[in-house]
């Protein structure tokens, strides 16, 4: 016989097995149709698409004159000789904790941007949202608008059917090829590339990399679209814990648009109260994630806030304040809030919605820097800016020429004919200029040893003037050798140091010399 308490946990299991078959872990697609809108956050994100797509199909094709002994493209990934150029910068391997700086600067950012205005980057600049909108245009161009596209793919397969799918995806398809394309002229000269490309002659890698990208951008950007955002980005379950009631997020302000009503002078001929909200779903006719931004903050939203401009235009026509659907914090939305409520009845008045609407719609009109100067974005702000510091003074102060020395290891030392002792080094000489150099290499240390170099037909000597192409390391073979009047027993520390008067550039290297004893 079952008691009380097992009927009840039987009944929350019931339950809890109900709503994991209502919601299952994927959904399968269902087809959206974003209608265009007009309005200044459009204009924004045509603006950024612009620049965006921009920068990304025209950087490789920039030059930058950095002498007759470096490439010329202003940003290149020379994988073949281990350089990163970028512009005026040049990056060696040892330094890419500069590329790490960047990466970790970018991640902060992303942090204090979604503190303070929620998913922007999501909404303008992330580049699936961007080749996403260009997949759009493309769409629209050949299929028309929001219900010529549904009646289109509603309609059975006809000639004119046909035509418009293959000229919108071959569309799509040189614009991935296109895409894939750009990327790989970041890895190599972008006209010669291009030319042994075009002639079959590039390597392997490059035709792999541009079939690789042109099938994610038109898989990405043509077919998944939200489902990328939805399923495969871990952004939208992690900027929940970078929000909180003082960010920016597009929210639909219930307290004015509520209760909604298509016919709002016959609730007002009835006495019913009616919002501003006149439920014509402009705002999900235009959302590219196919939500409804009237069930509040969700998942999905990416805050494009092309739903702000969709509903602003129905609130011009209607000759109402616009923001029904705005930016605003859960700190303002809060105040609003209460003070549409009427304190002696809960409901939310007519009259008093009017009041805190024109309120509202005022404030919106000068930034409000508290978004900003908040203890959690300045402290953000402050790591940002302390990493950019950092990264700059280093930058600026690094030296461009180096010595690394390595002793030999059997034999550690050799003894002469005349008593004299010689150890044997390997010293690297590394110019880091993208011109040829003469660097001075001396003994510090030692006073009476000299040293002999088997690349350099030159007598013994303390020091000697060594070339060095441009952009190279060179390898020498430095014999160090101290007469027998001058040995200490075990072992005597001394400087290979190297010079560049020109540069006004010197390193140094402290070394061990060996006795044998």
């Amino acid at each position: 016989m079952l008691h009380q308490p097992d009927i009840e946990r039987l009944d929350v299991e019931a339950v809890n097995a109900a709503g994991r078959q209502d919601q299952p872990l994927y959904a399968k697609r269902e087809k959206i149709f974003p209608k265009r809108t007009e309005g200044q956050f459009r204009r924004l994100k045509w603006l950024i698409m612009a620049i965006t797509l921009s920068i990304y199909y025209v950087t490789p094709w920039l030059r930058w004159d950095r002498g007759p002994y470096a490439p010329d493209q202003a940003v290149l990934i020379d994988m073949a000789n281990r350089r990163f150029y970028f512009f005026f910068i040049e990056i060696w391997p040892q330094e890419f904790f500069f590329v790490a700086g960047l990466l970790v600067m970018a991640g902060v950012g992303l942090f204090l941007v979604t503190s303070a205005v929620g998913r922007a980057w999501c909404g303008y600049t992330c580049p699936q949202t961007v080749w996403t909108d260009l997949f759009l245009v493309i769409e629209r161009f050949f299929e028309g608008d929001r219900n010529a596209r549904i009646k289109l793919d509603n309609a059975p397969w006809s000639v004119d059917k046909l035509r418009k799918r293959v000229l919108k995806h071959a569309t799509w398809i040189v614009v991935a090829v296109a895409t894939g394309g750009a990327w790989i002229f970041y890895f190599a000269d972008a006209p010669s590339l291009l030319m042994s490309f075009l002639t079959g002659e590039a390597p392997f890698i490059a035709y792999a990399t541009v079939a690789l990208l042109t099938a994610t951008t038109y898989v990405f950007g043509g077919l998944m679209r939200e489902q990328v955002c939805i399923y495969m980005c871990p952004w939208p379950r992690i900027q929940a814990a970078m929000l909180d009631e003082d960010s920016l997020t597009v929210t639909y302000n219930d307290w004015r648009g509520e209760p909604r009503t298509r016919g709002a002078k016959k609730a007002a001929a009835a006495g019913l109260p009616a919002g501003d909200c006149v439920d014509c779903n402009a705002c999900v006719a235009v959302c590219p994630m196919g939500i409804d931004i009237r069930d509040g903050q969700q998942m999905a939203c990416i805050t494009c806030a092309l739903c702000i401009d969709a509903c602003d235009g129905v609130m011009d026509r209607l000759g109402r304040e616009r923001g029904l659907i705005s930016y605003a914090t859960l700190s303002d939305y809060n105040a609003n809030m209460a003070a549409a409520t009427d304190p002696a009845t809960g409901a939310i008045d007519p009259s008093r919605v009017r009041d805190s609407a024109g309120r509202f719609i005022a404030g919106l009109r000068h930034f409000d820097w508290r978004i900003i100067l908040r203890t959690r974005t300045l402290i953000y702000l402050a790591m940002w800016s302390a990493i950019g510091v950092g990264l700059t003074i280093a930058l600026l102060s690094r030296d461009r020429l180096e010595i690394n020395v390595q002793h030999d290891r059997n034999p550690v030392a050799v003894t002469l004919a005349d008593g004299s002792i010689r150890n044997g080094y390997t010293v690297k000489l590394l110019n880091m200029l993208p011109q040829p150099r003469t660097i001075g290499l001396a003994l510090e240390g030692l006073p009476e040893a000299t040293m002999t170099i088997a690349d350099i037909d030159a007598p013994a000597a303390r020091s000697f003037d060594i070339p060095v192409a441009p952009d190279q390391l060179r390898a020498l073979r430095v014999f160090v050798a101290q007469p027998a009047s001058a040995l200490q027993a075990g072992e005597t520390s001394f400087r290979f140091v190297v010079t560049d008067p020109v540069a006004g550039e010197t390193d140094s290297y402290s070394a061990i010399f060996e006795t044998g004893n």
